[in-house]
């Protein structure tokens, strides 16, 4: 049975539609690309002022944001707080954005690491009640909006028009200034699902460098399949990891315990400490890994029918390397 809302077909919203289906590349956040819908229809422009970048809109503005000066305060609590006299602990409640601001004068390039678990964009996350009129007057210069008891309320549902845009510029003035806390070797740590991890990453890159990121950890968050997912039961989340300066980070790695090194023993007293046999052969069939090796006697060892599990040139920088040819090779 049809239902009618009193509303004439809305042409303008089915041939934006209709053009998504052919050319999904034209179309974002609602709004046709009318310059790309030309060169994808064979008409091209010129692309001389073309650059790989990364852009919104409000981009600039949320960067201006970030170099405002806060004229907000902190206040202490000391009646709801615990050992305030020497306690080396800091809790504050407030603004992120503004909190973010007043820090820099303090904590800058003093904060080893920082997690942070923002708004996944997921359609109504933006929900940030505050009561500090300063941060109330920036949240109303961005959306407009406030609830009834007067804290802003800001919903991002992908009809908005601006959906990942209004993500963007709410994220993006924040990682600027955390990155001005962290140490030289300093690490953040950001959780996020699917919905934006891209963006997420983008926008990092620029801030960060690309070279100051470290790894995309996918971790499972629920143990329970979800059944309102249409296609795939997504039971993971991403935690997006990059570093100030790589070069100034220490490799960083957890010590190895006595059940890591139960399939290891040293029975020739190798100086290179504990060892374990393994298969040198290749799972498949390799031309380029079909070459003999030679041994430490010079005698040539003929290699496996699929080949070495290393290149020649990977086999002849270890012997560099050690000092050796290869040693304790064992086929069953």
């Amino acid at each position: 049975m049809t239902k009618l809302n009193g509303q004439s077909e809305d042409i303008l919203k089915d041939n934006i539609a209709a053009l998504r289906e052919l050319f999904p590349e034209v179309c974002c956040e609602g709004k046709v690309d009318f310059d790309k819908l030309k060169q994808v229809l064979g008409e091209y422009t010129d692309d001389s002022a073309e650059r790989y970048n990364f852009t919104w809109n409000g981009k600039g503005q949320a960067l201006r944001l970030s170099q405002t000066p806060s004229m907000g305060t902190l206040r202490p609590c000391k009646a709801e707080s615990k050992n305030w006299e020497d306690t080396q602990n800091l809790y504050i409640e407030g603004d992120n954005l503004e909190v973010l601001k007043l820090l820099q004068k303090s904590y800058h390039g003093k904060v080893k690491m920082i997690y942070i678990d923002p708004p996944y964009n997921t359609g109504n996350d933006f929900v940030y009640p505050d009561d500090f009129s300063d941060s109330l007057e920036n949240y109303k210069e961005i959306t407009g909006q406030v609830d009834a008891e007067g804290r802003k309320v800001s919903t991002n549902t992908e009809a908005n028009g601006r959906y990942h845009t209004d993500w963007l510029n709410m994220m993006y003035p924040r990682l600027r200034l955390a990155r001005n806390l962290l140490t030289d070797d300093g690490v953040i740590f950001i959780s996020i699902d699917d919905n934006e991890v891209d963006n997420l990453k983008k926008v990092c890159n620029e801030i960060f460098g690309e070279d100051s990121f470290l790894a995309d950890v996918i971790w499972k968050h629920t143990q329970q399949s979800k059944n309102d997912e249409l296609f795939f039961s997504r039971q993971y989340n991403h935690t997006l990891t990059f570093c100030k300066i790589r070069v100034a980070l220490a490799p960083f790695s957890f010590e190895r315990t006595d059940e890591d090194n139960k399939n290891y023993s040293n029975p020739d007293n190798d100086p290179k400490g504990l060892w374990r046999s393994g298969d040198v052969r290749s799972p498949n069939y390799r031309k380029t890994l079909c070459f003999p090796i030679v041994a430490p006697n010079g005698n040539l060892i003929d290699p496996p029918e699929n080949g070495w599990r290393w290149s020649e040139d990977s086999i002849k920088k270890k012997n560099l390397r050690e000092k050796s040819s290869i040693k304790k090779i064992i086929l069953e």
